[in-house]
């Protein structure tokens, strides 16, 4: 994919994520959707003692059920920007159809201590740019 659309990844779903009825594993959308995010996460802003992320809430809202070979193209977008999480959605989506959408809370954290931290306001800022 292009390195200017950081927010957009493609895939061709390979065989190993198909299930005994020729779909997409459920837990392969979250896992690309996460491969996904963490394309897009590398363009972030760098940032003195960056606090570290945690996965607090993953969820997924099914369509139609991916099938191996076929095309998505997956894009992020921040949902939800909070003072210590940020939400992501990623929308799974061959052709015209949306697949999936996978969502995801990270909260940020002190890096020793695990307790909440805020969010860098460089990153708060580079994440408005692609507030859904």
């Amino acid at each position: 994919m292009d390195e200017r659309q950081p927010d957009r990844t493609e895939i061709r779903v390979p065989y190993r994520d198909i299930d005994m009825h020729g779909r997409m594993h459920t837990a392969a959308y979250i896992e690309h959707a996460e491969e996904a995010l963490a394309r897009f996460w590398r363009f972030r802003p760098e940032v003195r003692n960056e606090p570290a992320y945690v996965v607090r809430k993953v969820g997924c809202t099914f369509y139609r059920g991916l099938r191996n070979g076929e095309v998505a193209l997956l894009t992020v977008r921040a949902a939800k920007i909070g003072g210590k999480s940020v939400g992501f959605n990623v929308a799974v989506q061959t052709g015209n159809e949306i697949a999936a959408e996978v969502e995801l809370l990270w909260t940020a954290v002190h890096a020793e201590s695990g307790e909440p931290a805020p969010l860098p306001e460089a990153t708060r800022d580079w994440l408005y740019s692609y507030l859904s």
